[in-house]
């Protein structure tokens, strides 16, 4: 296949829910104090839960070898909570049409600032896991969000002009405009909408049937 469709998770495959967001600040709280933490993403230095753990331990004037500890206490909570039922990932409403429709004519990958073994865990539980996992890449090493979806696309070994990003943050306007591949704008939320547009997407999509309908303007034969 000689196309690609980079998605990012939350926002875009995954719907992002408060309790899920508090799995990972619980997580940091049996190594610092969290409760004046900011929930806001963006208001970290660098939007990576890799750097975002190690920016609270600094903060802190906790060690950097705390690091796996903390990382490894998250991801045996969240694994815990979804098997137990305790959370529940929730699948943007048309993903998995949307991923059945791409099957087979495109390589899908996923790009995103959650550690991948997260991001596995709840897109498996999903049901989306086996359409990306092929070409997938997580938080794990850090890096700005353009980082992450350069380093997934050195692999990838495509054209960019053969190559589209989906993405629900500013973040992913950026990474898209670096990485010279088509852009996607995706949101529900016509603010993020908006939001999205003010930072230099030029096309958007307010559903999957709109995000297909973009994919395939981009990469017809």
């Amino acid at each position: 296949m000689d196309s690609a469709v980079i998605f990012d998770c939350d926002g875009v495959l995954l719907e992002l829910l408060r309790d899920e967001e508090e799995m990972f600040f619980s997580a940091l709280s049996a190594f610092v104090p969290t409760d004046e933490l900011s929930r806001n993403w963006n208001s970290y230095i660098i939007r990576n839960d890799d750097d975002i753990v190690s920016e609270v331990l600094v903060r802190f004037g906790r060690p950097e070898s705390l690091k796996p500890q903390v990382i490894k206490h998250y991801l045996s909570g969240l694994a815990s909570a979804l098997d137990k039922r305790h959370i529940t990932s929730t699948a943007i409403p048309g993903t998995v049409e949307l991923l059945q429709q791409l099957k087979g004519n495109h390589r899908i990958g996923l790009a995103t600032a959650n550690f991948i073994e997260a991001a596995r865990l709840r897109l498996e539980q999903a049901g989306l896991w086996p359409f990306v996992s092929d070409h997938a890449i997580g938080a794990d090493g850090g890096g700005h969000k353009h980082q992450l979806l350069a380093r997934l696309l050195e692999s990838i070994q495509l054209p960019r002009s053969r190559i589209v990003y989906v993405g629900d943050n500013v973040v992913d306007v950026e990474a898209g405009l670096k990485n010279g591949v088509h852009l996607i704008g995706f949101s529900l939320n016509p603010k993020r909408r908006d939001q999205l547009r003010a930072a230099g997407a030029r096309h958007i999509a307010a559903s999957h049937p709109e995000t297909a309908a973009l994919i395939a303007q981009f990469l017809a034969a």
